[in-house]
């Protein structure tokens, strides 16, 4: 039997994914019109064994993620069940924290994947590596261009054997262009090291007698605790993939994942591709519509377009390159391009919204997105522009490349700003 645990993590200081992530927790923020980890959860779901999928993170349990697990229960008719952590504890943390669960019932190995990633998830081309040569840790790697792999962990393999010889979290200079895709497989030995890590911690730190400490020792990173240690001592292998992989970590990359997903639907899911049929809305390319959306038929969307639950698009609204999530109104005329229009906003007539794409570079087929800051020299970068939940656009106003908090109603124009 197999396992796999999804990590979560939980809410943090200065994510690059607000606004968006006020609403709803980040792993629900839906791509491609579902919840960010329901596509790990379908990856999962389709390798033979699977017995249990364990979600490992510290949001409070709220109303939305329950209903989600309950909702991901009966769909793949596995058992979904989340596991909060008392405090942060790191990649590796919760892993070993919930040993015992990740345990019962013995499984022949378990999957481990992050939730902020974006793939096509090779996960039984996973297992079949790692029953020709069981290792502790399988780890799956891609490759990036030089300038880019600094920001990732660097992966040096043998490549006769793909041991991994070397493993380096954001070096400072270059160190490999294969990197680390934050998806494993393990067998029920790794959690050895990670034992190992705890015990020293507490050494290192005497928490056995500094009561409400633990934490400190509970902490465990994956890649600098545990790969790092461990690189070249035959336990830790790589398999490489070419398929499709990006992070999750801003308003850009969660477009760019979306258009990933949506481009995959036409294998994995074409019912969920809107058709272009007559007395319906035009649909350029890959577009995903909540079948309780209201779509004008003189609408024009696409490509690379999802809409959520309860949208209103009017008469001659043009969308391409972005996300409307559930209960947002475009108004008559309205053109949004590379945006993400927030929870129950609303857009007026004739308005314009408008961002700057941050893709990778199509010439280079190493290239990664970039994950920048919002901000250089004090100013707001051009960036995908992004609406809050519940804002309000009046008509003719054009909103180029800006953040616009929850809450707020604007009457003028704005280029490259955050409304707070």
């Amino acid at each position: 039997m197999l396992k796999a645990v999804i990590l979560i993590g939980g809410p943090q200081k200065g994510t690059r994914f607000r606004p968006l992530s006020f609403e709803v927790p980040k792993p629900l923020f839906p791509v491609a019109g579902v919840p960010m980890i329901q596509h790990h959860i379908e990856a999962c779901a389709q390798v033979p064994g699977m017995q249990e999928i364990l979600l490992i993170g510290f949001y409070q349990p709220d109303e939305p993620l329950t209903q989600f697990l309950e909702a991901a229960q009966q769909e793949f008719n596995l058992p979904v069940r989340y596991l909060q952590e008392f405090a942060p504890l790191g990649t590796g943390g919760g892993l070993y924290h919930f040993r015992d669960q990740i345990l019962a019932g013995s499984p022949e190995a378990f999957f481990v994947l992050n939730a902020d990633v974006c793939s096509d998830f090779p996960l039984s081309a996973m297992l079949e590596a790692h029953r020709r040569q069981r290792h502790p840790f399988l780890l799956l790697g891609t490759t990036a261009n030089r300038t880019q792999s600094l920001n990732y962990g660097c992966i040096v393999e043998n490549p006769q054997t793909h041991e991994v010889l070397h493993y380096v979290e954001k070096p400072s200079t270059f160190i490999s262009d294969i990197i680390n895709c934050g998806i494993y497989l393990f067998s029920p030995e790794a959690l050895k090291p990670l034992r190992d890590v705890f015990q020293r911690n507490q050494q290192d730190g005497q928490l056995e007698d500094s009561p409400g400490s633990w934490p400190g020792a509970g902490t465990i990173r994956l890649e600098q605790d545990v790969f790092s240690a461990l690189a070249g001592r035959g336990q830790i292998y790589v398999h490489l993939t070419d398929g499709i992989w990006s992070q999750i970590k801003s308003a850009g990359s969660a477009l760019y994942a979306s258009r990933l997903y949506l481009s995959r639907y036409q294998d994995t899911h074409p019912e969920r591709l809107a058709k272009h049929t007559p007395g319906g809305p035009w649909i350029r390319g890959n577009v995903y519509i909540h079948p309780t959306a209201k779509v004008a038929p003189s609408a024009v969307l696409g490509p690379n377009v999802s809409i959520g639950k309860g949208v209103t698009v009017g008469e001659g609204v043009r969308l391409r390159e972005s996300i409307v999530l559930h209960g947002a109104t475009l108004q008559e005329h309205t053109c949004v391009l590379h945006s993400i229009v927030g929870w129950g906003s609303t857009v007026g007539r004739w308005a314009r919204v408008e961002g700057t794409p941050n893709d990778p570079n199509p010439n280079d087929p190493r290239a990664r997105m970039d994950s920048e800051s919002l901000f250089k020299d004090g100013k707001l970068l051009p960036a995908i522009t992004i609406l809050g939940c519940r804002v309000r656009i009046p008509a003719e106003v054009l909103i180029l490349n800006s953040i616009v908090l929850p809450h707020k109603e604007l009457s003028r124009s704005f280029t490259n700003q955050i409304i707070l």
